[in-house]
C-alpha cells in the first residue's frame, strides 16, 4: 500500500496542537513563579508531574493496544487536556496546578504511542518519513507553544491559557477523523502489522535487549539535556544576561524552532544511510557546542542554542523507527515505551536540575549537563540495521 500522506498531515497537524498544549506549561512558568511565590524545585515539581504522568502510562497504553486497537482513543485523549487546560486557567492553588498539568499529561500518554501506529501504517514503507513527518508536527508545536504564550498569556494573565483550549476542540475534532480512517483503512494494515515477528530476525534476544538498553541510554543524554533548555532557558538568560521575560521567551522560541527544523532530517536520512550513522551524529555530534554554552556571551549563546537544537532534533526519530526495527511486531509497546521514557527522563532531569540550581546556580546546571552528550558513544554497540533496499542499492 502506497503512503497515506493526508493522514500523515492530519496527525502531524494533531501532534503539533498536542505539543504547543503541552509546551505552554513551561513557557509560563515565570506568571505561575511570581503568582504563586515558587522556588525552583516547586517549578520542577510542576514538570515532573505532567512529565510522569505523560510516561508512566504510554507503555501500558501500546501493549494494550498492540493487542485491541482502539481507533477512538486519540480524541478521548485530548479531552484530557482540554480539562486540564480550563483548571490550569482557574488554579486556585499549587496542588490544583498539580492535578491540572497530570490531566494535561495522562492526554499525551494516551495520544503519542496510538498516534505513531497511526504514522507507521500510513508510511507505506517509508517509515523514517512518516515518523519525521510525524515528530516535525511536535517539535513545531513545542516551538509556537513558547511564542503563544509570551502573546498571550503574559499581556492577559493567567486565566487566558484558557483560551488554548480552542485548539483542544480543533484537534478532537481532527482525530475523531483519524479515528474513522484507522477503523475502516487502518484495520488490514495493523493486523498485517501484528503478524510480524517480536524482534529482527538477524539478531538475538540478548543482543536486541543490549541494542534497546543503548537507544534508553541515549534517551536520557538527550531529554536530560533537553530538560535544562526546555525548562530553565529563559531563567538562564534573565539571570545571566539581564533578560526580560518576553525577550527569554522569544530565545526559547529560537531554540525550539531550531528543534523543530531538525526534526525533519533524521527519519529520510536515516532511511537511506542507516540510522545507526544518524543517532551517531545527532547525539555525539552536539558534544563541542553543549561544553561551549555555559561560557558563551548573549549572541554565542543563541547561535549556539540552535545550533544544538538542529542537531539533537533528528535523534529521536532515527532512535524510535530504529527501535520499531528490532520488535517489528510490538509498535504501540515499543512507541509507549521510548516516548514514555522520554517524557519521564524530561520530568526527572527537570525535577532534579532544579534541585540543582535552588543548591548550586542556573550557571552550574548547564556546565554540568554539557557533559551529558558524551553518552552517544555508546552508539558504537549498535548493530547496524540495513533494509534490502540499502543494501541493494549500495551494491548496485
Amino acid at each position: 500500500m502506497g503512503t497515506a500522506f493526508r493522514v500523515l498531515a492530519a496527525i502531524s497537524f494533531c501532534h503539533l496542537l498536542n505539543d504547543m498544549l503541552q509546551s505552554v506549561i513551561p513557557a509560563v512558568y515565570p506568571i505561575l513563579k511570581t503568582s504563586y511565590h515558587l522556588d525552583f524545585s516547586q517549578i520542577g515539581l510542576i514538570t515532573l508531574t505532567v512529565q510522569l504522568t505523560a510516561s508512566l502510562l504510554q507503555p501500558f497504553v501500546g501493549i494494550y493496544t498492540d493487542h485491541r486497537p482502539t481507533p477512538y482513543s486519540l480524541a478521548t485523549g485530548m479531552g484530557f487536556t482540554l480539562a486540564g487546560l480550563l483548571l490550569l486557567s482557574s488554579a486556585p492553588a499549587f496542588g490544583m496546578i498539580l492535578v491540572a498539568v497530570a490531566l494535561v499529561g495522562v492526554g499525551s500518554s494516551v495520544f503519542h504511542p496510538e498516534s505513531s501506529r497511526v504514522a507507521r501504517l500510513a508510511s507505506g514503507g517509508q517509515h523514517g518519513l512518516a515518523q519525521s513527518l510525524f515528530q516535525v508536527g511536535g517539535n513545531a508545536g513545542s516551538a509556537l507553544g513558547p511564542l503563544l504564550a509570551a502573546l498571550v498569556v503574559l499581556p492577559g494573565g493567567q486565566r487566558s491559557i484558557a483560551y488554548f483550549s480552542i485548539a483542544a476542540l480543533l484537534a478532537i475534532i481532527v482525530l475523531t477523523r483519524i479515528g474513522a480512517w484507522y477503523k475502516s483503512h487502518g484495520a488490514a494494515r495493523a493486523k498485517a502489522a501484528s503478524a510480524l515477528p517480536d524482534r529482527h530476525p538477524e539478531l538475538s534476544r540478548r543482543r536486541v535487549a543490549v541494542a534497546l538498553a543503548v537507544l534508553m541510554a541515549l534517551i536520557f543524554s538527550k531529554y536530560f539535556y533537553l530538560a535544562s533548555l526546555t525548562s530553565y532557558f529563559t531563567f538562564f538568560l534573565m539571570n545571566r544576561f539581564h533578560l526580560p521575560v518576553r525577550s527569554a521567551q522569544l530565545h526559547l522560541f529560537m531554540f525550539l524552532g531550531a528543534v523543530a527544523a531538525g526534526t525533519f532530517i533524521g527519519g529520510p536520512v536515516g532511511d537511506r544511510v542507516g540510522r545507526k550513522y544518524v543517532i551517531w551524529c545527532s547525539i555525539l555530534g552536539i558534544l563541542p557546542f553543549t561544553l561551549m554554552l555555559p561560557y558563551a556571551n548573549l549572541f554565542w549563546t543563541s547561535v549556539l542554542s540552535i545550533i544544538i537544537g538542529l542537531i539533537l532534533a533528528s535523534a529521536f526519530s532515527a532512535i524510535l523507527v530504529y527501535a520499531q526495527d528490532l520488535v517489528p511486531g510490538k509498535v504501540g509497546t515499543i512507541s509507549g515505551l521510548f516516548f514514555g521514557m522520554a517524557f519521564g527522563m524530561a520530568g526527572i532531569g527537570a525535577a532534579l536540575l532544579g534541585r540543582l540550581a535552588d543548591s548550586t546556580s542556573i550557571a552550574f546546571v548547564y556546565r554540568v549537563c554539557s557533559f551529558l552528550p558524551a553518552i552517544g558513544l555508546l552508539t558504537a554497540f549498535l548493530p547496524n540495521l540495513e533494509t534490502s533496499r540499502m543494501r541493494t542499492r549500495r551494491a548496485s
